[in-house]
C-alpha cells in the first residue's frame, strides 16, 4: 500500500492556491488537491487593481503593515513574522515575476498585468503535480479516527467520496452566514460576516453628474463615530468612492452595518485647512484676485467641475468677481470646501472584489500554525478567517501569509512522521 499522504485544498483563489503549491514543492510524498466550487479559478487576483494585481504592500517592518487590519491585528503581527511583504516580493521574484513599487506602497508585477501572478500560480501548480478540480463542491466534511472523508458534488453527477490526511479550507469569504453552516457543523466558531471594502451611496444627483472627478487628497469623516481617513477620493454616478472611502469603509464595516449604511458623512476637499482657516484664506483671495471671475480663478487646487458644484452650493455665481462675494456666501463656500456634509443611504459592493469582514474565529485556531484547535489536520487560510485588512495589498499579504504556514505546518508534519 502507498504511504502518500493527501492534503485537500477547498477553494482556489489566493491563499489555496499559494497553500496547495507550497505544501507540494515542500513534500513530494504529498498528494495535493485544489477543490473549486466555481468555474473560476484565482478570480479575485485577475480583477484585483483594476486587473494589474495588487500583490502586497511595500514595508520595511512588520509593524510598518498591521495597523492596516482593523480585524485580526495581532494575528496578523504573528503571520507576517513568519511570512512578510519581503517574502512575498523574494518568492515571486525567486520564480521569474518582479514586482514594484507606487509612490503609495501599493505593489504590482512590473508587467501591470494580473496575468503574470496567475501564470505563475498555474506553472508552479503544473511543475508539481498539483491537482485541479473544477466545479467541485464540498458538501459535507467528516472526521475520520485517521484522516477525513469529504463528500464532494460535481454538476449532476453523484456526490462522490474523497479522503484526506490534511485538509485546508480557503473558500475566502461568504455574504451570508449561512454560508458557514458547513462548517458549523464541525463545531467551528464563526463570526457572523458583514462587507467590508464597499463604496457610500449618496442621493444627490448633481454629485452624480461629476462621476469621474478625483480629488487626489481629501479627509473624509463620520462625525458620529469620531473616525477620519485621509486620501484620494473619486466621485462616482451613485456617490462616493477611492482609497479614502474605501478604507473608512474598512475600518468602519460592522459599525456601518449597525447603522444599516445610514450615516452623514463629511468630505474636506482641501484638508490643510478647516473651515476658519479656510475662511480667512477666501477673505485674503478677495483682495488679492479682487477682479478676477471665481469661476475662472481657482486657488485652492480643486478639480475645476468639483470647485463649480461647491460654488453653486454656496450660492456663487461662476461670473462673480472674487471682490463681490458676499460674506454669507463666503462663509457657505468655507463650509463647503471644508466640511462638506453628505447624508449616506446604502452602499455599492463589487462581487469580483468582495471582502467580508467576519469568518471563522481566530481564538478557533493555533494561530502559529492556523491548525484548528478541535479538529487536527483541519486548516483555513485566508479570507475565510475572522481576518481583514484596508485596500492597498493587505487582504493579498494575508492570503500569501496564511496559506504559507499551512504548507510550512505540513511540511513539518510529514517530516516528524517520515524521521
Amino acid at each position: 500500500m502507498s504511504n502518500r499522504k493527501k492534503l485537500i485544498v477547498v477553494g482556489g483563489g489566493a491563499s489555496g492556491f499559494f497553500c496547495a503549491v507550497n505544501a507540494a514543492q515542500q513534500n513530494p510524498e504529498l498528494d495535493v488537491l485544489i477543490l473549486e466550487k466555481t468555474n473560476k479559478l484565482l478570480s479575485k487576483v485577475k480583477v484585483s487593481g483594476g486587473g494589474r494585481c495588487n500583490v502586497t504592500h511595500y514595508s520595511e517592518a512588520v509593524n510598518d503593515m498591521i495597523d492596516a487590519y482593523p480585524r485580526g491585528k495581532n494575528f496578523m503581527k504573528k503571520s507576517l513574522y513568519r511570512f512578510s511583504s519581503q517574502d512575498t516580493q523574494n518568492w515571486f521574484l525567486i520564480r521569474g515575476v518582479q514586482l514594484k513599487v507606487e509612490s503609495d506602497g501599493r505593489m504590482f508585477p512590473e508587467s501591470d498585468k494580473s496575468q503574470s501572478i496567475i501564470d505563475c500560480l498555474m506553472q508552479e501548480a503544473e511543475k508539481y503535480n498539483v491537482d485541479i478540480r473544477m466545479q467541485h463542491e464540498v458538501l459535507h466534511i467528516n472526521k475520520l479516527e485517521s484522516g477525513f472523508l469529504l463528500e464532494v458534488k460535481h454538476g449532476m453527477d453523484a456526490a462522490e467520496k474523497i479522503h484526506a490526511d490534511f485538509i485546508c479550507i480557503a473558500t475566502g469569504g461568504f455574504s451570508k452566514e449561512a454560508g458557514f453552516d458547513w462548517l458549523k457543523e464541525l463545531g467551528i466558531d464563526i463570526e457572523p460576516p458583514v462587507p467590508s471594502l464597499f463604496t457610500f451611496n449618496i442621493l444627490d444627483n448633481k454629485l452624480h453628474q461629476l462621476m469621474g472627478v478625483a480629488s487626489a487628497d481629501t479627509i473624509v469623516k463620520i462625525p458620529t463615530l469620531k473616525l477620519q481617513e485621509r486620501g484620494p477620493v473619486l466621485i462616482t454616478h451613485w456617490g462616493l468612492s477611492g482609497p479614502a472611502v474605501l478604507k473608512m469603509s474598512s475600518r468602519a464595516a460592522k459599525e456601518l452595518h449597525e447603522l444599516d449604511y445610514t450615516f452623514e458623512v463629511s468630505v474636506n476637499w482641501a484638508p490643510e485647512f478647516h473651515e476658519s482657516t479656510m475662511l480667512e484664506l477666501i477673505k485674503t483671495k478677495r483682495i488679492e484676485i479682487a477682479r478676477q471671475l471665481v469661476g475662472n480663478k481657482n486657488p485652492f487646487d480643486i478639480p475645476g467641475r468639483l470647485w463649480n458644484y461647491l460654488l453653486e452650493k454656496s450660492a456663487i455665481k461662476p461670473d462673480t468677481s472674487w471682490a463681490n462675494i458676499p460674506s454669507a456666501a463666503s462663509n457657505l463656500l468655507a463650509k463647503h470646501i471644508c466640511n462638506d456634509v453628505y447624508n449616506v443611504k446604502g452602499k455599492t459592493t463589487f462581487k469580483e472584489e468582495f471582502v467580508t469582514a467576519g469568518g471563522v474565529k481566530v481564538d478557533a485556531i493555533h494561530q502559529a500554525t492556523l491548525e484548528s484547535k478541535l479538529i487536527p489536520g483541519l486548516y483555513f487560510s485566508g479570507e475565510v478567517l475572522n481576518v481583514d485588512g484596508i485596500t492597498g495589498g493587505y487582504n493579498f499579504q494575508h492570503a500569501w501569509s496564511s496559506g504559507w504556514i499551512v504548507a510550512e505546518d505540513i511540511t513539518t508534519k510529514m517530516t516528524s512522521v517520515e524521521s
